[in-house]
């Protein structure tokens, strides 16, 4: 069984982690109605999609 025969430094092992941080989030506009949306992902206030460029959610407005 293959055992390490020296410890990993700090140093080697956060150069080896270097790639594994955290992304931040791509937030682009509505073409619509302008709310901040996250990319490839339907609008929640006016159901547009902007990947697709048109309507996917039909947002009907409710008569009391």
């Amino acid at each position: 069984m293959a055992v390490p025969k020296r410890r990993t430094s700090h140093s080697r092992q956060g150069m080896r982690r270097s790639h594994l941080h955290i992304h931040p989030k791509q937030i682009s506009y509505c073409n619509r109605c302008g709310i901040p949306v996250l990319t490839h992902r339907v609008c929640s206030s006016c159901g547009w999609s902007n990947s697709q460029a048109r309507e996917v959610v039909s947002m009907e407005k409710k008569e009391e």
